[in-house]
């Protein structure tokens, strides 16, 4: 009988785990489809709304601004006022910012929206993780369940590239968002029954620091993007990147002061993180960088239709969740800092190849053979970018560190995509118009998010290779 009660048990105690774990990735994969989702469907959202070419960008600097720059405090909320209250904050502000954006009548409605989103995320996104990591017991229990978090990260993406195309391009833009709605309240209802509140920590916000960073990133970022309409000399302009640039010093003198920084600087003492940060950032930017203008080159230039723009990622999409699972077997053969110099010379070569096509270019040779390169580097860098901005962490800094990974991934997409938006916009050629136009501002933007690349694998060199690559390390997928 105990026996029989004791099986009993367990098997209750395996069915309440995997309604847990179910309710992690349904809100994982909603933030992640949300994130590729728009980008199959900004063409018409520009109609829909009337954004100008740069403007457009804001789509999702917005939402990654938010997200990447309350994301640390975000995580020290959840230790500290409960991780299961967090999530459902998180999650009803998300949906709730869902539909608002689904209902956007103006741009300035629209960005609003996907800032209060980007929030919801912060939020959202690093307690699903948190979660899942005192769910399930270290060793295999937890490992199967990391694999099936970042198997919803690859899968979300392809799928939300694929979805955005078939609502923008049969339904409407909006539909993407208004799904979020039913699905946000489910999950809502079924966390609010299977999660329990994990145990509170003391300590302090470091509010100063994430208001000045957030908004010192915002402020920069707004400076850059609104150069390409009203140039370097603009006062607005230059205000912006004046008080961008002080409230990030304002942000760093006060982590190096504060009792419970939510950046400990002590993190960059360490050369190999160091440069695994800005080459996370660069990488980002260019990748970012290639979503936006590909979806424009794809529906622009080449005149697909949004369906099709989706499944003209397929080629990238593909090859990137390959190479993800692949990371640990060329990892044993390679060295950390040799996989991640292959992953960008094959992202940077692919890149500077997509960068040649313009109008009448072929899908094959023109667009997907450079996406299979840009895919396979993708899921390649990942793994070992984030196994070199962790490395030789004391215990009292992982957590820190693992969230300055993500402030990177969020906030160097949303920097690239500016620099790169400045320069779509400055390449006119006079000689040029209509498509023709377009496709050379789009092959100038993609070629510089080349040049990115190769920024990239320069540093990885010089910062995180030398003086000898190191011994081979797993790098988790």
């Amino acid at each position: 009988m105990d026996i029989e009660q004791a099986g009993s048990r367990a098997a209750a105690s395996g069915t309440y785990k995997t309604a847990i774990l179910s309710v992690i990735l349904v809100s994982y994969l909603m933030i992640v489809l949300d994130i590729s989702i728009v980008i199959t469907g900004l063409p018409k959202i520009r109609e829909s709304l009337s954004f100008s070419a740069t403007e457009l960008s804001w789509v999702q600097s917005t939402y990654t601004l938010a997200f990447g720059g309350l994301l640390l405090l975000g995580a020290r909320a959840g230790d500290m006022l409960g991780r299961r209250r967090m999530f459902l904050y998180g999650l009803a502000l998300f949906t709730a910012a869902s539909l608002a954006i689904g209902l956007a009548q103006t741009s300035a409605w629209m960005l609003g929206a996907r800032a209060v989103q980007g929030a919801g995320a912060a939020i959202l996104a690093p307690t699903t993780l948190a979660l899942l990591s005192t769910t399930f017991r270290e060793g295999e229990e937890r490992t199967k369940a990391l694999a099936a978090y970042s198997m919803t990260a690859g899968v979300g993406a392809s799928l939300g590239l694929v979805l955005g195309g078939i609502f923008a391009d049969w339904l409407s833009w909006r539909v993407g968002f208004f799904m979020n709605v039913p699905i946000g309240i489910a999950l809502i209802v079924a966390a609010s029954r299977v999660l329990t509140e994990t145990e509170r920590r003391t300590g302090a916000f470091d509010l100063l620091g994430a208001i000045s960073s957030t908004l010192g990133m915002t402020a920069l970022v707004y400076g850059i993007v609104r150069s390409a309409d009203a140039g370097w000399h603009d006062a607005v302009t230059l205000s912006a990147i004046v008080a961008g640039l002080v409230l990030l010093v304002l942000f760093i003198l006060n982590e190096a002061r504060a009792s419970q920084p939510i950046l400990p600087l002590r993190l960059f003492a360490s050369r190999q993180r160091s440069g695994a940060y800005l080459a996370r950032m660069l990488f980002l930017g260019a990748m970012v960088g290639f979503f936006f203008f590909s979806t424009q080159l794809m529906q622009g230039v080449l005149g697909y239709s949004p369906f099709r723009a989706g499944l003209g990622f397929l080629p990238m999409t593909l090859p990137t969740f390959a190479a993800a699972m692949a990371v640990p077997a060329f990892t044993r053969r390679l060295g950390n800092a040799g996989l991640l110099c292959l992953a960008l010379a094959l992202s940077a070569a692919g890149m500077l190849w997509l960068g040649q096509a313009r109008v009448g270019t072929g899908f094959v040779n023109g667009i997907a053979l450079p996406m299979i390169l840009i895919g396979l580097g993708n899921g390649f860098a990942l793994g070992p970018l984030t196994v070199a901005g962790v490395a030789g962490v004391a215990e009292r800094d992982a957590g820190a560190a693992s969230g300055l990974v993500n402030v990177a991934h969020q906030l160097g997409g949303t920097l690239g995509l500016a620099v790169l938006v400045v320069i779509f916009a400055s390449s006119g050629n006079g000689t040029l118009d209509g498509r023709d136009l377009l496709a050379n501002r789009i092959a100038v933007s993609i070629t510089s998010a080349a040049a990115m690349l190769a920024l990239a694998l320069l540093l990885v060199l010089a910062l995180v290779a030398r003086p000898r690559i190191g011994a081979p390390q797993v790098a988790s997928t």
